[in-house]
């Protein structure tokens, strides 16, 4: 039997098509709700060790996101962490592997206000039984499930899972299609996994391939409840990734969770499932521009959306998911949205 071929979309195959609008795009609410946490903001950042340390995860949940810590570490600093950011006041989320049943164990007790089960291939049986062993044992912590791509997925984790995170392969500095073969158009993955998901209620967070807030929208349009970001936060002041000067510029490092220096490490390896045998890196390492302060990131994105929502006349989320309309585009059509027949200004 020959392999069946599908039609995937993300980002770049589409736009969003402008309608009536009565509203002026600061009107737009970004209120939202993940895994049964109120929050001002659809931004959750990447439980990533370049990315989410205590630091962040207290300003964007000052700003009305929510800071994922990332398990690169050991349970106890981040319990630390967990307790950190408790002390400033806002909620907090940390990642904890599908097979950590003690990490998960502490973070609970600490207070934390979701676990997040933090796996490249969420749709693996093994895990998702695991995940549903640890749902049972938390007392306080909501539950974020991930990665899936599929509605196949959507259906197996919607059984125990309180929110649900998609993306497999679409991150800036994830090389699991390069190196697999294997992943789903992130646009599509989110359209797909919340077709499921919003039958039982459950929010879907959007994790990686969004370079911009125009992306964003896309992804909040296409039944997204929030977005993880990664490349987005990695540049800022409050990320943990060391400052380095490379040809007059200030860069910071940024690393994937499946980069070769991870991997080796015993988050990486259940992460990846590695264990006992030789690992194959499905992340890389690299440098992003420093950004500055996280607080205007987050306004510059927020605007962005808010201005995509003022395009369609949509007030909050649910009105933006019930009014969208993708159109389909080309190669010209991207290239035509783009700033272009112009010449730079020199002094």
């Amino acid at each position: 039997m020959a392999a069946k071929i599908t039609e995937g979309f993300t980002f770049d195959d589409v736009l969003i098509r402008p309608a009536a609008s009565a509203m002026e795009p600061s009107e737009a609410s970004l209120k939202t709700s993940v895994a049964g946490i109120a929050l001002e903001l659809p931004f959750l950042s990447a439980a990533m060790d370049r990315v989410t340390e205590a630091s962040l995860a207290i300003e964007l949940g000052r700003l009305g996101g929510l800071g994922v810590l990332h398990r690169n570490c050991s349970v106890e600093e981040q319990v630390k962490m967990v307790h950190e950011v408790k002390k400033a006041g806002v909620k907090v989320a940390a990642a904890c592997g599908p097979f950590h049943v003690e990490r998960a164990k502490a973070l609970d007790a600490a207070g934390c206000d979701a676990i997040v089960i933090d796996c490249a291939h969420g749709h693996n049986l093994n895990v998702i039984e695991s995940a549903k062993k640890i749902k049972k044992m938390l007392t306080h912590a909501k539950m974020i499930y991930g990665n899936i791509a599929t509605g196949e997925a959507a259906k197996a984790a919607s059984t125990f899972a309180d929110a649900l995170k998609v993306g497999v392969g679409p991150g800036s500095i994830c090389t699991t299609r390069l190196i697999s073969g294997v992943g789903v158009p992130q646009l599509s993955a989110v359209m797909e996994v919340a077709a499921v998901a919003s039958k039982k209620k459950i929010p879907v967070i959007a994790d990686g391939g969004m370079r911009n807030s125009g992306d964003i929208a896309k992804a909040l349009a296409a039944g997204a409840s929030g977005v993880m970001c990664g490349n987005l936060f990695a540049g800022t002041d409050e990320a943990p990734g060391k400052v380095v000067m490379k040809e007059g510029r200030k860069l910071k490092e940024y690393r994937g969770m499946g980069s070769e220096s991870v991997i080796k490490s015993a988050s990486g390896s259940e992460r990846y499932f590695t264990h006992g045998r030789k690992a194959v890196p499905e992340g890389v390492e690299a440098l992003v521009p420093y950004k500055g302060p996280l607080r205007e990131i987050v306004a510059s994105l927020a605007s962005g959306v808010q201005v995509g929502m003022g395009y369609v006349g949509a007030r909050n989320f649910a009105e933006f998911r019930k009014k969208v309309t993708f159109i389909r585009i080309t190669h010209a059509s991207i290239a035509e949205g783009k700033p272009h027949s112009l010449e730079g200004i020199t002094g």
